[in-house]
C-alpha cells in the first residue's frame, strides 16, 4: 500500500467517521411518507424540538411560492430532523438540524465532481466520495472543492419543513 501525502493539506485530512443513511427519495413537493400508525414525532430522550423563534405562521409556510421540498414533521419517518445533527436526503437536496436548532439545507451535489453525495456530519456539510467539506452557507472549509455549494432557505411552522 503506498500513499501519497505531500500534495494533502491539513484541513483535507479525513474527518471522524460517518455513517450513511438510507434515505427514501421523493420528488420536489411530496413528503417522505409515512410507516408507522403514529402520526406524532417519537419523543425519545435524544429528540429535540427545533429552535422556536426561526418557525413561521402557517399561513406564511403556506406563501412560500416554488418550494423545491416539503417535509411533514409529525411522521416518524422524519425524525431526524428532531435531533441536533440529524439528517434527511431527498429530491437532491439535504436538509438538516444544526447544532444551534437551526434546519439548514444544501445540494447533495459536490463541486469537486458532480457527484450526489453530500450529508451533514455534525457541523457541516461532508461529500462523501472525495472527502469534500462545506460550511453551513456552502463555502469550502479544504481545498478539495474550490467552490461553493448551493444552499437553500429553510423555513419550518414547527409541523412542516419548507426548503426553498
Amino acid at each position: 500500500m503506498a500513499l501519497l501525502t505531500s500534495c494533502v493539506n491539513q484541513e483535507d485530512t479525513v474527518i471522524e467517521a460517518l455513517s450513511l443513511q438510507n434515505q427514501t427519495e421523493t420528488s420536489p413537493t411530496q413528503t417522505v411518507p409515512d410507516t408507522s400508525s403514529t402520526t406524532t414525532p417519537p419523543t425519545s430522550p435524544s429528540a429535540v424540538k427545533l429552535d422556536s423563534s426561526a418557525a413561521i405562521s402557517t399561513e406564511a409556510l403556506n406563501a412560500i411560492k416554488n418550494p423545491r421540498l416539503k417535509i411533514d414533521l409529525t411522521q416518524s419517518a422524519n425524525a431526524a430532523l428532531l435531533k441536533v445533527g440529524g439528517y434527511l436526503r431527498s429530491s437532491g437536496i439535504v436538509v438538516a438540524q444544526s447544532a444551534a436548532g437551526v434546519l439548514v439545507a444544501a445540494t447533495q451535489t459536490c463541486t469537486h465532481e458532480p457527484k450526489k453525495q453530500v450529508v451533514f456530519n455534525k457541523t457541516e456539510f461532508y461529500c462523501t466520495a472525495h472527502g469534500a467539506r462545506f460550511g453551513l452557507t456552502g463555502s469550502p472549509l479544504n481545498t478539495i472543492a474550490r467552490t461553493a455549494i448551493t444552499v437553500y432557505k429553510v423555513a419550518t411552522d414547527g409541523n412542516t419543513v419548507v426548503v426553498y
